[in-house]
């Protein structure tokens, strides 16, 4: 047994190996998901050819295994468990699934895609019927069933129940329109599917206990019912009759029953005898519903069952183990006691009235029991009757009698329709040699039958492969069958009548050429002239004057015999006419065939003896005639019974010899010299024709390479020709295109000068227009700026009157600050005076008492002392006020730039501006130019006084040391104090005011008038000078070192006021602007 897993794989091979003849399992198919784990198979079901069956696993994967080709396929992933799976019947690619979410989807397995999607059960969908048309189906649930519409995939009607009652299965009967549906109470109802309209109802037996029918099987004719629950009890039906026929008896292992399933046969015409149970113990048992004789069995208690599928042509069964795996069984090897009829001897069960236990029979494995009528309820026993030697000759293997078939045959003409092929099989003593056949057929076709389509066609492409199959096989077996012309002719009827079983057809033809085809082959390749002798001395002694006629015709016995016989009566004979008439043929000793021809031949005598033509012979026997097959047969009959000994056909043929068994005999009755040489030709002649062929492609390939050479050249010179005869049109075309070209570039070039001339006259209106633009916009800017220069005009003198006005109300508020500085430095300078009195009438009195000598000195010095300050305090003053009008005048020169920069901007408009600006900043010039000159002469006055100050007497040094701390003591300059120095004459004269930021912080700052008389000359005494020159020598020295010192400070302190100054212009300015 080979196991195959599928594993992830989405198609392969089912097996890698040809299963070996005779073993039961073909293949284990399991599918091993990762980490090793084992994927549950769930559920399977055949298609209705039963060549290949659906398999759904635990994950939702469905595959096709397609035994008849060794493939499996994955068709579609679904994603959850399914619950059923059918095939459509009439969309042969679509298949159902049920899903555990409770719908129903249609997917196509070729294309993998989804057709539908039908939802409507509340619980999970349990089975799925499909109708034999194909155009319904019913799925069932535990609550529910449901007719759908295939076509459309509506749901056309619902079967609703009471609670209390469930539903154990709805499902169509096979070849009818009638539905059957079984509930949880054993109830069985029939419904037209077409009305919904209750038919019947069929008994249920009310004695014995209650079985709970679980599983259900119909037969393929739909004649016969079988169920099974909760018992080892199995209840049949009969439909036709609506009666209870059985009860059988499963054996005692047997104790409930999940599945039955009937095994179909070729030869029963649907009336299935096989039933399979299925039961608790995973084990599947095979018996017979008539005999009650246990066949075989599948599966066991370590290796058990889950589900079954059994293929519609009966060849496979496919089993769910519960190991998850799946088990493909071939049903010919497990037992050889299928397709047989049934035995002579029947049990007939009548009085359907009687109790239920006459009906009961147990099933055995050894000897059939059937129920028989008695009173006294005991079983018989049926023995058959003693063999005889006679018997034993006529004993065929499958337990017929041919001497009893025989005269069945004779009493009714021809075996029953149903019975036929079985019968066949049993008088020809089939071999059924799988193993020699599958030898023979995997060498493939034979090279004589490649063309066979060709000489023979067929419109069924599965007959014509058929055909072939059987032909290749028997040219495989023997050599000559590969020369043989009417071979096919012989064949034929056998392929048609056994075309889904290539083996059985191989054998009958085999069995047919080597006992109705004696000597066929020892002309060869001529007609069998010996056997069409024998046919023509049978017909000279029975009817001498059709056969002088035929001579007198010319038609020989290769005209009227031999047509008959190589197409053994196929031309000539209906179906039907023809199974009878092999009926007999097979029934009776090969010389039959030839007395048949004969008696053919005589029962049309009267229409041959009026033809006189040899084409109406030849039309004659290769057309069908209106002729009396059963008159035909028994004028063979009377042939066969009064043909004298010497020339009866029967002594010079063998008897019926079957094939041998377990490999096929050697055929060699035929001259092998002829059929070696004629393979040997034909060898010759094929490779010959390949040579040809070869020869002919590369000849076909060079004439169509000349003729496309040719077609092109032919084309080339044409095109040459159009492209000769387009040029031509083309330098016309340019010519008249030229011409018109001309005229038109004459037409344009006067547009052009008339389009010149008026855009030369709308150019210079629009330059017009546009110069009275631009003047009138110049006009407007003009006039624009002459109002924005008058503005400014009057915003400027508007600003300059303010200014000076400010000016103006600055000067008068800094004259009254003047005069009140003035008037605080003269009270300052009055009580300094009087301070400087007091201590210098003390130092006098103090001088005088010591040295009255040095009095007139001290005045001296003190005079020149005072001179000095005088000096210095003036050259301070006019150095600040020098340098504030040197700022001053720089920042009006900064603010003349500015306005003269903008002058610049305004041109000529702003000439009157400029001139009162220049009349102004001339003023400002002839003040400062004066200021200067008074600096220039206060400094040289200074330098002319200090000459003569360096020459004083030394003596008056010690005096100055006493009197220069005193004077300098009332000066007003000090190192933290800010002072504001004004000249003047006697305190008349212009007075200019050096800041105006700072003015209001220093009014509280004291100042000093230097124009005032000097309160010290009022004070001062002279003293001599001649003494202590040397004193005053050192103290000149250091009161100049003092008055450098005091120079320094009041230069910083300018230049601190300077600053100011400059940004209180700056300030004036900013507002002017």
């Amino acid at each position: 047994m080979e196991v195959t897993d599928i594993g992830n794989k989405e198609e392969g091979k089912i097996w890698h190996r040809k299963p070996t003849p005779g073993k039961g399992v073909l293949v284990t198919v399991v599918r091993t998901a990762q980490q090793a784990k084992t994927v549950r198979f769930l559920h399977v079901a055949f298609n209705t050819t039963g060549d290949s069956f659906l398999a759904g696993d635990y994950h939702g994967s469905i595959y096709v295994f397609d035994i008849s080709r060794n493939r499996f396929r994955l068709v579609q992933k679904t994603g959850q468990a399914c619950t059923s799976l059918a095939f459509s019947l009439r969309r042969t690619t679509e298949f159902l699934v049920a899903l555990a979410d409770y719908t129903i989807k249609c997917f196509d397995k070729d294309t993998k895609q989804l057709v539908s999607w039908m939802r409507g059960h509340e619980g999970a969908v349990s089975s799925i019927s499909v109708h034999s048309s194909g155009r319904y189906t019913i799925t069932t649930s535990s609550d529910t069933a449901q007719l759908w519409d295939l076509d459309t995939f509506q749901r056309k009607r619902k079967l609703n129940i009471r609670q209390s009652v469930g539903i154990q299965k709805v499902f169509f009967l096979p070849l009818s329109n009638t539905i059957l549906s079984c509930f949880s109470d054993d109830s069985i109802f029939a419904w037209e599917s077409d009305t919904l309209l209750c038919k019947y109802q069929l008994p249920v037996p009310d004695c014995g206990p209650k079985i709970s029918y679980k599983a259900f099987a119909v037969t393929c004719d739909g004649k016969s019912l079988v169920a099974g629950g909760r018992s080892n009890l199995l209840h049949l039906w009969c439909l036709d009759s609506k009666q209870l026929v059985r009860v059988i008896q499963m054996p005692t292992q047997v104790r409930t029953v999940r599945q039955l399933e009937f095994l179909p046969d070729s030869f029963d015409g649907g009336a299935s005898q096989t039933l399979g149970v299925l039961s608790q113990d995973g084990v599947m048992r095979f018996i017979n519903i008539h005999t009650c004789k246990l066949h075989f069995h599948i599966g066991s208690h370590g290796d058990a069952i889950t589900a079954v599928s059994v293929s519609p042509n009966g060849r496979h069964v496919v089993a769910i183990m519960d190991n998850g795996s799946i088990n493909v069984y071939s049903v010919q090897s497990l037992t050889q006691e299928l397709n047989k009829p049934p035995p002579s001897q029947v049990a007939v069960v009548t009085g359907a009235d009687q109790d239920l236990l006459n009906l009961k029979v147990k099933v055995r494995s050894d000897v059939v029991q059937r129920a028989a009528k008695s009173s006294g309820r005991q079983t018989q026993v049926l023995k058959p009757p003693p063999w005889s030697a006679e018997d034993k000759e006529n004993e065929l293997p499958a337990g017929l009698n041919k001497k009893r078939l025989v005269a069945l045959l004779k009493a009714f003409g021809e075996y029953p329709a149903k019975y036929r092929m079985f019968v066949w099989r049993s008088l020809l003593c089939l071999p059924e040699n799988h193993a020699a056949y599958s030898s023979l057929t995997d060498k493939g076709l034979h090279s004589a039958y490649m063309t066979l389509h060709d000489k023979y066609p067929i419109k069924s492409h599965k007959l014509q492969r058929g055909l072939q199959r059987v032909l290749s096989a028997l040219a495989h077996w023997a050599a000559i069958f590969g020369e043989v012309e009417y071979l096919p002719l012989v064949a034929f009827p056998f392929v048609k009548l056994f075309q889904n079983n290539p083996m059985l057809c191989f054998e009958v033809v085999a069995t047919v050429i080597v006992n109705w085809c004696q000597h066929w082959f020892e002309y060869f390749p001529n007609p069998p002239l010996n056997i069409l002798n024998m046919a023509e001395n049978v017909l000279a002694h029975h009817d001498k004057e059709l056969l002088q006629h035929l001579v007198d015709c010319g038609i020989t016995s290769q005209l009227y015999a031999w047509p008959l016989l190589e197409t053994l009566f196929s031309e000539v004979l209906t179906r039907d006419e023809w199974l009878r008439l092999f009926d007999n043929i097979f029934s009776n000793h090969p010389s039959f065939l030839i007395m048949a021809c004969v008696a053919y031949i005589t029962c049309c005598r009267e229409p041959l003896l009026l033809c006189s033509q040899k084409l109406d012979f030849e039309y004659f026997f290769h057309h069908r005639n209106n002729l009396d097959v059963g008159a035909m047969i028994k004028e063979a009959y009377r042939l066969m019974s009064s043909t004298p000994a010497d020339i009866h056909p029967r002594t010079l043929l063998s008897d019926f010899t079957p094939l041998t068994t377990g490999q096929y005999p050697v055929f060699n009755h035929f001259p092998e010299f002829i059929v070696e040489y004629q393979s040997r030709e034909r060898e010759k002649i094929r490779l010959q024709e390949l040579e040809y062929l070869r020869e002919r492609q590369e000849v076909s390939a060079l004439h169509a390479d000349f003729v496309r050479r040719q077609a092109e050249e032919k084309a080339y010179y044409t095109q040459q020709e159009l492209l000769q005869n387009a040029e031509e049109q083309r330098r016309n075309i340019l010519a008249q295109e030229e011409e018109k070209l001309t005229q038109q570039r004459a037409k344009l070039a006067a547009m052009k000068r008339e389009l010149k001339v008026k855009e030369l006259q709308l150019l210079d209106a629009t330059r017009r227009r546009f110069l009275k633009h631009q003047q009138e916009l110049r006009a407007s800017q003009i006039q624009r700026l002459d109002q924005e220069i008058s503005r400014k005009m009057d915003l400027r003198e508007r600003e300059t009157a303010a200014a000076v006005q400010d000016l103006e109300v600055r000067q008068m508020e800094m004259e009254a600050q003047r005069r009140r500085l003035e008037q605080h430095l003269l009270k300052e300078q009055e009580r300094l005076g009087r301070d400087v009195e007091e201590e210098v009438e003390m130092r006098m009195r103090k001088a005088e008492k010591e040295e009255e000598s040095y009095t007139e000195l001290l005045h001296s010095a003190e005079t020149n002392l005072q001179a000095l300050e005088e000096s210095l305090a003036e050259a301070c003053q006019l150095g600040l006020e020098s340098d504030w009008q040197r700022e001053v005048a720089e920042r009006l020169q900064q603010v003349d730039t500015e306005q003269e920069r903008k002058r610049e901007r305004l041109a000529e408009l702003h000439r009157q501006t400029l001139a009162e600006e220049d009349r102004l900043a001339d003023t400002l010039r002839d003040v400062a130019g004066r200021k200067w000159d008074d600096v220039i002469s206060s400094r040289d006055q200074l330098q002319k006084r200090r000459k003569p100050s360096s020459s004083a007497d030394i003596g008056f040094q010690r005096q100055m040391k006493v009197t220069s701390p005193d004077s300098t003591r009332g000066l007003p300059f000090g190192p933290t104090a800010t002072s504001a120095v004004y000249f003047g004459t006697n305190g008349a004269g212009p007075a200019i005011k050096p800041t105006t930021s700072t003015t209001p912080r220093h009014t509280g700052t004291n100042m000093v008038c230097l124009n005032s008389s000097s309160p010290s000359e009022s004070t001062s005494t002279n003293f001599s000078l001649d003494r202590g020159r040397a004193q005053l020598d050192s103290s000149e020295r250091e009161l100049l070192k003092e008055i450098r010192q005091l120079r320094q400070k009041l230069a910083a302190r300018a230049r601190e006021g300077s600053s100011a100054s400059s940004q209180s212009v700056h300030t004036l300015s900013s507002v002017s602007q």
